[in-house]
């Protein structure tokens, strides 16, 4: 299995806000704003993200990071097998993601996604 790409997720209150702070501060810009979610990168340089978060929408909790692998059934068995708490079941999203949720040992949420 290979991670395609890590991005971590700030929980925020107000996105418009947290967007222009992001962007004044950073220098980043939005590559992808959901309204509930938006992605910002460097300018040129996708290989750096952060992401900010206000609620998911079909979770019950926001994640602190995503993971984007290859392989989500393998990631999914490993997680079943190895005990983890998994606190999103695998699931399709209207925004062409594959994910499930899982909590490890210190009560991090990690959403594991995987691109339609």
């Amino acid at each position: 299995m290979s991670i395609q790409r890590a991005v971590p997720l700030i929980t925020v209150s107000d996105l418009d806000a947290a967007i222009e702070a992001y962007r004044r501060i950073t220098g980043m810009e939005v590559i992808m704003n959901h309204g509930w979610i938006a992605t910002l990168s460097p300018p040129g340089d996708r290989s750096v993200q952060i992401s900010l978060i206000t609620s998911d929408p079909t979770a019950s909790v926001n994640p602190s990071v995503s993971v984007e692998v290859d392989d989500l059934d393998g990631a999914y068995r490993i997680a079943r097998e190895s005990g983890w708490e998994i606190v999103h079941d695998l699931a399709v999203e209207e925004w062409r993601v594959r994910r499930f949720f899982f909590r490890d040992a210190d009560g991090n949420i990690i959403n594991v996604l995987s691109h339609l």
